[in-house]
């Protein structure tokens, strides 16, 4: 075979070898598609984003709050992405305990997530005595909570009167902080330790509609 002729077969297979390049079109698609998987992915195992709609945790979180939930820290639920459907759930750093404030799955209706404050765990038993709250028998630290001036939920005994309530294993009792206008465990029971996302972290947006501006001053607060 003549020089030449084998030199122009060379050049026409490294030319073949060569791989083309990727489209703009493709590039752009490959990059939503890793950014959509890494949104998912961070939303699922490390922090979500949820907004207050009530006033039941006054003055902790108010109406119009929005806040991250750290979801690593009780151990993230693998759930069918924008579900409530729980395939499992990893190891936590720590289990749940009392003053947390926590968003959960809630239990008469899974379609819809609370949040309240953890009360009291499994194993422990709450009554509620003249606006206090006593767990295994002692007043407990409820710095957080406020009662309406006219009274209302609270009563002179309106809960675990007869007998303490004892919160039943592998779930949490829980409150919410402004005490008078609260849907909590009171009223329809205790929550599933598996049905907590994570727990309330920081506002990072603050506002109430459009008759109202930015809360500035609640920008950046922790939530405790």
């Amino acid at each position: 075979m003549p020089e030449s002729e084998a030199r122009a077969k060379a050049a026409a297979l490294g030319a073949r070898a060569v791989p083309r390049a990727k489209s703009r079109f493709r590039e752009s698609v490959e990059a939503v598609l890793v950014a959509l998987l890494l949104a998912l992915a961070i939303r699922t195992f490390i922090v979500q984003a949820f907004k207050i709609p009530s006033g039941s945790m006054l003055q902790t979180l108010q109406i119009g709050d929005h806040i991250l939930v750290n979801k690593f820290v009780f151990g993230p639920r693998f759930e069918v992405p924008f579900t409530q459907i729980s395939l499992g759930q990893l190891p936590g750093l720590r289990e749940p305990r009392p003053g947390d404030v926590v968003v959960f799955i809630w239990p008469k209706d899974r379609s819809k997530d609370f949040i309240k404050r953890i009360i009291a765990v499994g194993g422990e038993t709450i009554e509620i005595r003249d606006r206090r709250v006593l767990v295994n028998g002692r007043p407990r630290d409820d710095p957080h909570a406020t009662w309406s001036a006219r009274g209302g939920l609270d009563g002179s005994c309106p809960f675990g009167c007869k007998q303490p309530y004892l919160v039943p294993p592998g779930t949490v009792f829980v409150m919410g902080d402004n005490r008078d206008q609260s849907y909590d465990s009171r009223f329809w029971g205790p929550v599933p330790v598996s049905d907590i996302k994570g727990e309330a972290i920081i506002i990072y947006w603050s506002w109430d509609g459009p008759d109202q501006w930015v809360r500035w001053d609640r920008l950046g607060r922790l939530v405790y």
